[in-house]
C-alpha cells in the first residue's frame, strides 16, 4: 500500500479554502497511486486558536457538508480540525474517511500542548483503524512525544503510525528529525508525518513532511518551503 503525507500553507480560519487545497493534494496523491493521505494538525482552519475558539462555525464534524470535496476525492483521508465535545470545551479531533467518503473513525488529541490545555478537552482513547489489511495508529503533534502512546500502537498490532503535526522553523526541523524516526525505531512501525509549511498561527511551519520505515530509515521527505505530497510504500 502507498501512503501519502500532504503539506501546505493554510488560509487562516477559512475552511472552504483549506478544503480546496487539501482536495488538490489528495488528487495528486491518488494520481501517484496512494491509497491514503494524511494532513497536518488543524488543517481545516490553520493553527488559528483565537479564531476557532471565538467562532463555532469553524468547528467541524464528520458529516459536515463543507468536507464533501475531500470525501469525494476517491482516496482515504486523515483530516484534523476543531470539533465539539460533550462538554463546554472543544477537542482537537482527527476525522478519517475511506476512499468511498464514509467515516472510518475519529480521534481526539490526548496530550495538549501548553496553551492548548486551557482551551480544549483532551481525548481519552487511542485512535485505531484498518484499511486494505493494514492497521493504523493515530496521533496529533505533541502526542508523539509520549512513548507510552506510540508503544501502545505497536502492542496493538499497528503497522503504520500517522501523525498530523505543527513544527516551526525555530528548531522544529531538528525536533521532528529526532522524534519521528525515533518512533519508527522504537515501535518498529512505519511513521507518516504531515507538517505545516509556511505561516501557521504564531509560528511558521518548517515543512519536511516525511515517511520513515520501521527501524528509522527515511523513505521520503518534502522540502521546507512548498506545498507538496510525499508518497511511500508501506507494508
Amino acid at each position: 500500500m502507498k501512503i501519502a503525507a500532504g503539506q501546505f500553507t493554510c488560509v487562516p480560519a477559512d475552511v472552504s479554502a483549506n478544503v480546496r487545497r487539501m482536495t488538490a493534494l489528495a488528487a495528486e496523491a491518488r494520481a501517484r497511486d496512494a491509497e491514503l493521505v494524511v494532513f497536518p494538525e488543524l488543517a481545516l482552519t490553520g493553527y488559528e486558536l483565537d479564531a476557532v475558539l471565538a467562532d463555532r462555525s469553524l468547528w467541524a464534524k464528520a458529516d459536515d457538508p463543507r468536507l464533501d470535496a475531500i470525501r469525494d476525492s476517491g482516496i482515504a483521508t486523515v483530516v484534523n480540525c476543531v470539533a465539539a465535545t460533550e462538554g463546554p470545551r472543544p477537542a482537537i479531533e482527527t476525522l478519517v474517511f475511506g476512499s468511498d467518503g464514509e467515516p472510518i473513525t475519529t480521534y481526539r488529541k490526548q496530550h495538549l500542548f501548553e496553551h492548548e490545555q486551557d482551551a480544549f478537552t483532551a481525548g481519552r482513547r487511542d485512535g485505531r483503524f484498518e484499511l486494505g489489511g493494514v492497521r493504523f495508529a493515530l496521533a496529533t503533534c505533541y502526542d508523539n512525544h509520549f512513548p507510552a502512546l506510540t508503544s501502545r500502537g505497536a502492542a496493538d498490532g499497528c503497522q503504520v503510525h500517522l501523525a498530523g503535526s505543527l513544527y516551526g522553523t525555530s528548531g522544529g526541523a531538528d525536533e521532528l528529525a529526532t522524534v519521528y524516526p525515533g518512533i519508527a525505531k522504537d515501535a518498529d512501525m512505519y511513521v507518516v508525518l504531515a507538517n505545516h509549511v509556511g505561516p501557521a498561527g504564531p509560528w511558521t511551519g518548517c515543512g519536511r513532511s516525511a515517511v520513515w520505515a520501521p527501524g528509522g530509515a527515511l523513505l521520503t521527505q518534502a522540502d521546507s518551503e512548498t506545498a507538496a505530497v510525499v508518497v511511500a510504500e508501506v507494508g
